[in-house]
């Protein structure tokens, strides 16, 4: 019979447990920056002219 191999579950109990708090943290943190999700900021700003001129 084989040995248990207890290092292995205890190293993926300790990914589990990180993932789950950087998971938690992220949330916390979300409503704070009220960035969506995708990583992409929202720009209200008017976007510049085609032309390369300054807009007035």
């Amino acid at each position: 019979m084989a040995k248990p191999n207890y290092t292995f579950e205890k190293r993926q109990k300790e990914i589990a447990k990180k993932k789950k708090q950087e998971e938690k943290r992220l949330k916390k943190i979300a409503p704070q920056g009220e960035q969506p999700q995708d990583g992409q900021p929202q720009d209200d700003a008017l976007p510049a002219p085609v032309d390369g001129t300054p807009a007035a």
